[in-house]
């Protein structure tokens, strides 16, 4: 039966897509509400991670995708309000990073992941990004764990803007292919890149 919903699902059934609204819709809104500390602007993003979903549904492979997209994309909206300063009266003095922990492991938690899953998936990331070549692991490193912006690193690095964005996509091209058997989880770790990797 389930398995019928989610195709249901993802051939655009409004009844299906409810279904799947009514399960995890108030869920969604209380992680938010965690960090933004905000109803309304926990209401928003519950709302837009939902019209995301519609307009994605093909790409969702599985059922446990649905809640993992929803979390992944609460959780991108949440930091972008964070990093825009919106919400930086509470956030003053902590590092966004120390965040951007915290909504990850709250998200494994949600999917019910324990910490050992957790610490395997970081384990397992490492190891892919290590493998990358090097300047498109300097690359990557630098966008993704340092959170510096693209001109930035072409300056610290004397290259154009355009050859980091090349190399970051080529990184991200190939973490994708080395951890396809793992998505969706991973897309809990690469929130910045979810539009293509379901």
């Amino acid at each position: 039966m389930k398995e019928g919903l989610f195709f249901r699902f993802k051939n655009g059934d409004e009844k299906a897509f409810k279904f799947y609204f009514d399960k995890y819709h108030a869920k969604i809104i209380g992680f938010c509400v965690q960090f933004l500390h905000d109803e309304d602007k926990a209401k928003s993003i519950a709302q837009e991670a939902y019209i995301k979903l519609w307009l994605n549904r093909e790409k969702v492979i599985r059922e446990k995708g649905i809640p993992a997209f929803l979390y992944t994309s609460a959780k991108s909206e949440c930091l972008n309000l964070i990093r825009h300063h919106k919400v930086i009266s509470r956030y003053k003095g902590v590092k966004l990073q120390e965040y951007e922990d915290q909504l990850n492991q709250q998200v494994l938690e949600a999917l019910q992941f324990d910490s050992m899953n957790f610490i395997e998936l970081e384990l397992m990331i490492e190891k892919a990004i290590s493998e990358l070549p090097e300047r498109c692991k300097l690359v990557f490193i630098k966008r993704r764990k340092e959170n510096k912006k693209i001109i930035d690193i072409a300056k610290e690095l004397g290259i154009s803007s355009k050859a980091v964005e090349a190399n970051i996509t080529r990184a991200t091209k190939e973490l994708r292919l080395k951890l396809a058997n793992h998505i969706p989880l991973i897309l809990l770790v690469f929130h910045q890149t979810t539009k293509n990797l379901f």
